[in-house]
């Protein structure tokens, strides 16, 4: 069961880090990460948009955003190749067609710890931030904001340059 599964309860939180010999950045923040402001992609991008997009600005994937600040998803430019050269999606078709939809969200605050745990099953995971906002009549609402996205790769670099020696 994955209630039983320590990885899964730390994913979720529902636990804080198990492992008893953590390495020396285990429990540093994900903001420490630094990384650049992801590109966001509004639902109804086609694919065509979304492939030309992607290559000339040299990314490999990004999160599709309603306007309301809904994260829809994540469109990657390998899987909207696939799906287009496959014929389950055509050229002309919304982004939504081609996004997964199953992701991984990681806040600033959360360690870096937890974020391993999340890239050892997925390829990426949204880093996010609440955010309170007020309507014109007073009443406010917390809306996600995303601040990135995050792979094992970024992971491996931040540890690499600041290996403890």
């Amino acid at each position: 069961s994955k209630f039983l599964n320590d990885k899964w309860m730390i994913k979720n939180g529902f636990l804080n880090d198990v492992q008893e010999h953590k390495p020396w950045w285990w429990n540093i923040k994900v903001q420490k990460l630094n990384l650049s402001a992801p590109l966001i992609l509004l639902p109804e991008v086609s694919c065509q948009k979304a492939i030309e997009i992607l290559q000339e600005k040299g990314f490999d994937q990004a999160p599709v955003v309603a306007e309301s600040g809904l994260i829809l998803g994540m469109v990657t430019l390998s899987n909207t190749l696939t799906s287009v050269l496959a014929g389950k999606a055509q050229f002309s078709d919304p982004v939504t067609k081609v996004i997964y939809d199953q992701f991984s969200k990681i806040g600033l605050e959360d360690s870096l710890g937890k974020l391993s745990c999340i890239l050892e099953n997925d390829h990426f995971a949204i880093i996010v931030h609440e955010q309170m906002q007020f309507n014109g009549n007073g009443s406010s609402f917390m809306k996600q904001m995303v601040f990135g996205v995050v792979t094992a790769m970024d992971l491996l670099t931040f540890v690499s340059r600041n290996d403890k020696k």
